[in-house]
């Protein structure tokens, strides 16, 4: 059992590293970056270019469909009602253990380590969903990034207002690490993905959810 734990992480973790992979590979290939940013442009420009007349709104625009699109497939693929339970259970096996180890009951400590394969395979089991949603969010979200720098690398105004200042600041300005473009975008999309993911939580508690979830994924149980 702990030899089938072992394989489904370590598959987990290539997984990961095939994902990080393609994903450096596309952003630092300028031939599938720029194929992919103007395949994308055609249909989002339309949708929320604005004509190029409103950026931030179009980067709060991107945000809450990448939002959207990333709690989406991480609920659709995550059984959270089997994580729960899984923790409730290691939680308990882990207070049992301890309790057994202070009081020197030995015998105790065996018969829980002999245990112990099967909360970690059904640890496993319960948390295989959230490598899933990887292969979605790169599909949907690293091509809408790029489209990003793209759009406003096209832009011909390039500048927002703030409260704190009389002049425009342009969102190709570094005030520290990234651009501030990147920054509106992670700052709206934090925010309006707390929205998001609240909401996303009581609906998949709900019936409705669970039917829909069996219909997408028939064989996902």
């Amino acid at each position: 059992m702990r030899k089938m734990n072992d394989y489904a992480q370590a598959n987990q973790m290539l997984m990961l590293m095939v994902l990080m992979f393609l994903m450096i590979f596309v952003f630092g290939n300028p031939a599938i970056s720029s194929w992919l940013a103007t395949s994308i442009h055609t249909v989002f420009y339309p949708l929320i270019g604005f004509g190029g007349s409103y950026p931030v709104l179009t980067l709060i625009l991107a945000g809450i469909i990448v939002v959207f699109l990333s709690s989406f497939f991480q609920n659709l693929f995550t059984d959270w009602k089997k994580m729960g339970e899984m923790q409730e259970v290691t939680k308990a096996f882990q207070k049992e253990l301890s309790k057994a180890r202070k009081e020197g009951n030995t015998n105790r400590v065996n018969k829980l380590m002999k245990l112990q394969p099967q909360i970690m395979k059904k640890q496993t089991e319960a948390s295989s969903g959230m490598m899933k949603p990887m292969i979605f969010l790169f599909i949907f979200i690293v091509p809408i990034f790029m489209w990003l720098r793209y759009f406003l690398g096209g832009l011909d105004y390039y500048y927002f207002t703030v409260p704190w200042g009389g002049e425009g600041v342009s969102l190709f300005f570094k005030p520290f690490l990234m651009q501030a473009w990147l920054w509106v975008y992670l700052i709206f999309s934090m925010v309006i993905g707390q929205l998001i993911r609240q909401g996303m939580k009581y609906i998949v508690w709900s019936d409705w959810w669970k039917n829909t979830r069996a219909k997408i994924l028939p064989f996902g149980k």
